[in-house]
């Protein structure tokens, strides 16, 4: 059983207490006015494991003139996650996302606002809404699958990105949204996406081309819901889902939400639904094509829970254990957000370190789930890592973070998974997957981290499927 671990604690704020406990250590190999930048930029996670190997949990290094402290291993996850937003605060390092959300919802709000906001969306992510998923996933990914043939090449982050906000437009959304996907919803939604990149995080209002699309497709969007909210509103007409939550939803002061903050929210909610839903989804892919004794098991498994009724449902992705654990494999492997930042407004001290005001803190999934302390040979790709006996992420609450933790975790984690697994139950039992190249390397110039494209994989259809009708 692990220990209870260390926790943060807020330094004091004024005297010679304030600076008690030493720096982090500092990584080597700092360049004069840009400190680490070349290294990051060339290979971010590399020098993140590198200064995890070399200084242990807590160690400091520069990007240009700003100083960052990462927190690598389950007990600094603990202590970074548990820290409060007064003292490591999200908002402060999230301003990029205001020109694709919107003002006035998530980091362009105070955090108590925020939280009201987030709150509105438990009604979608109930357990009867949950119920009505997994069939929409199963229709919509069987779809992809009828209009690909019979055999050919699959562009897998174009499909994965495709199919997925499908899904997430009808399950959170709403029907409406979902019928405009094919009139041009998912154009503007892909630039909308591409205002997502590294230069937008340090630069949100640089008018760059990609955030000219990105302020013009957010315009086209907004006025997409307002369509669709007013025509509701004429016919009276109050489907249960989340976007007829919103627009029945007060705020806790009796204010109704106004269409601008409706849009924003909605926006919010399809991307944390979404786009890390189609980069794990591609990485899926790749592994299971690379990987084929394991996507038979899938199969098996599949035809197994499925047999007498041939259509996904919420109590049978809950059965799939041997495909979720290739889901954890992949979060594990392949973590879409390979970085979480937060600005520090209050010293943090962990054990005899402190962590000074105004520097960045971040954990970095993709180097922390490579720790070879915590996950045995961390490069290979091994989904029983997570069945018993070994249950290596059980060991700490925080030993697999690709979907956060704390405050912050993301609320659609469980439908994440869900729609995951729906997808690639249909796909593996519909198509046998090849994979003509090595899996590819991460591509590190979107915020959200997906394989380097070209990426596609030669399919042919099964002669038969197994487990689903």
């Amino acid at each position: 059983m692990a220990q209870a671990p260390p926790q943060a604690t807020t330094a004091p704020s004024n005297g010679a207490g304030a600076t008690a406990g030493a720096a982090p250590p500092e990584l080597s190999g700092a360049q004069p006015l840009v400190g680490h930048l070349r290294e990051f930029q060339r290979e971010p996670v590399a020098m993140l494991r590198r200064a995890a190997h070399d200084h242990g949990d807590l160690v400091r290094f520069r990007l240009g003139p700003r100083q960052f402290v990462i927190f690598s291993g389950p007990e600094a996850h603990d202590a970074y996650f548990r820290a409060p937003e007064t003292q490591l605060s999200a908002k402060d390092v999230y301003q990029f996302t205001v020109p694709i959300f919107g003002r006035g919802v998530a980091y362009d709000v105070s955090t108590e606002l925020m939280d009201e906001q987030l709150g509105f969306l438990y009604p979608a992510l109930r357990e009867s809404m949950m119920e009505t998923f997994p069939p929409v996933m199963f229709e919509e990914t069987c779809r992809l699958a009828d209009a690909l043939g019979a055999e050919g090449e699959i562009d897998l982050p174009r499909a994965m990105n495709a199919l997925t906000v499908r899904i997430a437009s009808r399950c959170l959304i709403g029907q409406e949204v979902r019928d405009l996907v094919d009139e041009g919803f998912a154009d503007a939604y892909h630039d909308l996406q591409n205002g997502i990149n590294t230069l937008g995080f340090f630069f949100p209002r640089l008018p760059t081309a990609a955030h000219r699309s990105r302020d013009r497709a957010r315009r086209q969007i907004a006025a997409m819901f307002e369509r669709v909210m007013s025509e509701r509103r004429r016919a009276g007409v109050e489907p249960d889902d989340f976007m007829q939550t919103l627009m029945g939803a007060r705020y806790s002061d009796g204010r109704r939400l106004n269409d601008e903050e409706i849009a924003g929210i909605l926006l919010t909610v399809l991307f944390a639904g979404q786009h890390t839903s189609a980069v794990l989804a591609t990485w899926i892919g790749l592994e299971l094509a690379h990987h084929g004794p394991y996507a038979d098991r899938i199969r098996t498994e599949s035809a197994e829970v499925y047999g007498d009724s041939g259509t996904v449902s919420l109590a049978g992705l809950s059965r799939q254990a041997v495909l979720e654990n290739a889901v954890r494999e992949c979060e594990r492997l392949h973590p879409p957000l390979i970085l979480l930042i937060r600005k520090v407004l209050a010293p943090l001290r962990y054990r005899d370190r402190v962590v000074p005001a105004r520097a960045m803190a971040m954990v970095s999934p993709a180097a922390s789930h490579r720790l070879p302390e915590v996950f045995s040979d961390p490069d290979r790709f091994n989904p029983d890592r997570f069945a018993p006996p070994a249950q290596e992420d059980k060991q700490h609450t925080y030993a697999l973070i690709g979907f956060g933790g704390g405050k912050h975790r993301c609320m659609g984690k469980r439908f994440a998974y869900l729609q995951l697994k729906a997808i690639w139950t249909v796909l593996l039992d519909r198509f046998d997957f090849e994979a003509t190249t090595p899996v590819p390397a991460p591509h590190y110039g979107s915020w959200v981290t997906g394989p380097t494209e070209p990426c596609r994989l030669g399919y042919r259809r099964r002669p038969q499927p197994t487990a689903l009708r």
